[in-house]
């Protein structure tokens, strides 16, 4: 085979090639508002800007698309903080997994329509937080109006705020209700950090954004509250048992969230 010859068979074998190759099965698992075409050029683009990436995806093609279509399954956005594309190695062999990022989960919530708004937060040591549920403050001037339903956190945007203790999240469902609200403290924090898959490796997230992780953790808590769902509704849609979209399906997690306790 002459020299052309080499290179057009190789450029047709790269992941690049593949998630085009490929766009027609993207198009049957995607939610509905996903444009496969956009999908596609966002995945080629993250692979193009991080070699590490694009060396798992070419020695385990089949794990670059098993990410992949968990993504367009879900509606996210491929190598953004909706959806982590990292490397990994798996008894010695590099390939690609996905994540589940934080902001993946509060669109996902967004999606159901339950929603009117979602706060995830986390907490650092000089910040001002306080979550007693249905506590009246005795401060004077009050920092919260009646018996609390959120937590108070107050920030002080340009001083020091020290290292992070913790992190909390809740939703406003349309009507003006407040959901459950999540508080987790750094030895819940912790614990799913140890259950999560090659968390102290060099591109885990954990280790390249460890506060998107903190938040991601609390986010993930609420998924169990409130509705969650793939595909984008509008209106009020009614409270489950379960999610409509069960996150454990795609990030399992066992802990359980601090029911009115404050972070230390």
């Amino acid at each position: 085979m002459s020299q052309i010859g080499n290179e057009i068979a190789r450029q047709s074998h790269t992941p690049a090639a593949m998630i085009e190759q490929y766009k027609p099965e993207l198009a049957v698992v995607a939610a509905s508002h996903v444009r496969v075409d956009t999908f596609a050029r966002l995945a080629v683009g993250v692979l193009r800007q991080n070699e590490k990436l694009a060396a798992a995806a070419q020695n385990n093609p089949g794990s670059l698309m098993s990410a992949l279509m968990t993504a367009a399954r879900l509606g996210l956005e491929p190598g953004t903080e909706q959806f982590y594309l990292r490397p990994i190695k798996r008894k010695g062999q590099l390939e690609v997994q996905g994540i589940v990022g934080y902001q993946g989960i509060v669109e996902l919530i967004y999606n159901a329509g339950a929603a009117q708004s979602v706060v995830v937060e986390v907490v650092r040591t000089n910040d001002e937080f306080a979550w007693t549920p249905g506590a009246l403050d005795d401060h004077r001037p009050p920092r919260w109006p009646g018996a609390m339903k959120q937590p108070h956190h107050k920030v002080d945007w340009f001083g020091d705020r020290g290292p992070l203790v913790g992190a909390y999240a809740y939703a406003v469902m349309q009507g003006g209700a407040i959901s459950k609200v999540v508080v987790l403290n750094r030895d819940h924090i912790a614990r799913a950090k140890a259950k999560s898959d090659g968390a102290d490796s060099d591109y885990s997230p954990w280790r390249t954004d460890e506060e998107a992780m903190w938040l991601k953790t609390a986010a993930r808590r609420l998924g169990k509250w409130v509705p969650t769902s793939a595909e984008k509704r509008s209106g009020v849609i009614e409270r489950l048992d379960a999610p409509a979209l069960p996150l454990g399906e795609i990030d399992p997690d066992e802990d359980e969230p601090i029911d009115g306790e404050l972070v230390d």
